[in-house]
């Protein structure tokens, strides 16, 4: 009896040493992206989650959460354990606008997350359909001061960083123009290049196949530099001085996880950012890497913040409660 015992005990043991690096395992990551597949930002999303499975050795699935302005998505991370699995990409929209806009969010910024780093910045263009008269921004804004409220532009939706593009652009001009906003970027696009409405700001790489076909008309750039991809269409700003309008998105966990945890991905998404490959997907479409740190995003949604909050209180745009 004594002898078996012993030999249970042997069997045992190997079983109960490798317990701990069992329970180590800590299963895949995960990408919250709250927009829907298939669309630019989610191609760049997918990269940058290859880029830091590879560089983490540690397999990270992409899930896409959709809905409400991206706050769907965003809520999921904010409630999920904060043991540095769940990231989230997150957006200027979710992360400044949503919060300035709807007073019913179920999230926090500043409660619920942290910043771990930045991946890309992403100009819009503005375009108008080949009937208006208009070959560049001051030839738009000429027809809109001779006509106040007349000229029309479309978004995919109020609220959206296309939709406060076109206010700031009215702003900073001096003049009315009428939004028109859309369920979705295409069916706007559509509406501009059939001359339905006058013009857009829009991502490059949705637009660029309307300009490059020559259905719409590339007027300017909404970033503080031209984009490679359009070398020769100017910024709004060597007309408007001062004008910016961009998207952005970078990558945050839910507060409370471990600063090892952060410090680890953040110095690989440095990594990956430098990758040539993602260098070309983001040119492509306009964009460009944002290798931030913790605190230069956080710098940066703080800026944002009174930026955007500025132009939605001066021109009105009134707080709802998010569907």
């Amino acid at each position: 009896m004594i002898k078996l015992i012993r030999c249970i005990a042997l069997g045992v043991m190997p079983c109960l040493a490798a317990a701990p690096a069992l329970a180590a395992d800590p299963g895949p990551m995960r990408l919250v992206v709250p927009f829907s597949a298939g669309g630019a930002t989610d191609a760049v999303a997918r990269a940058v989650a290859q880029g830091l499975s590879n560089r983490l050795g540690q397999q990270m699935i992409v899930e896409n959460r959709p809905g409400a302005g991206g706050s769907i998505g965003t809520t999921v991370v904010a409630q999920a354990p904060a043991d540095g699995l769940t990231l989230l990409l997150g957006s200027n929209g979710t992360m400044v606008l949503n919060p300035l806009l709807y007073n019913n969010l179920k999230y926090k910024v500043d409660k619920d997350f942290i910043p771990v780093g930045g991946i890309a910045a992403v100009p819009y263009l503005v375009a108008t359909n080949l009937q208006l008269d208009a070959r560049d921004i001051k030839g738009l804004l000429e027809k809109a001061r001779s006509n106040p409220g007349a000229v029309t532009f479309a978004s995919p939706g109020r609220g959206t960083t296309n939709h406060l593009a076109g206010v700031l652009l009215e702003s900073r001009g001096g003049v009315k123009m009428t939004h028109v906003p859309y369920r979705g970027a295409a069916l706007g696009m559509n509406d501009v290049a059939a001359g339905m409405v006058n013009f857009m700001s829009g991502d490059i790489g949705t637009l660029l196949p309307m300009v490059r076909s020559g259905k719409l008309q590339a007027l300017a750039v909404t970033g503080k530099e031209r984009v490679a991809i359009l070398p020769d269409v100017p910024t709004v700003a060597e007309t408007l001085p001062g004008y910016e309008a961009k998207g952005w998105f970078g990558i945050f966990v839910r507060r409370g996880t471990p600063q090892a945890a952060i410090d680890r991905i953040q110095a690989e998404l440095g990594r990956v950012l430098a990758d040539p490959a993602l260098v070309q997907r983001l040119d492509s479409i306009g964009g460009a890497p944002m290798p931030m740190d913790s605190a230069a995003l956080a710098r940066l949604i703080a800026s944002e913040t009174g930026k955007w909050k500025k132009v939605i209180t001066d021109n009105n745009i009134a707080v709802e409660t998010l569907q």
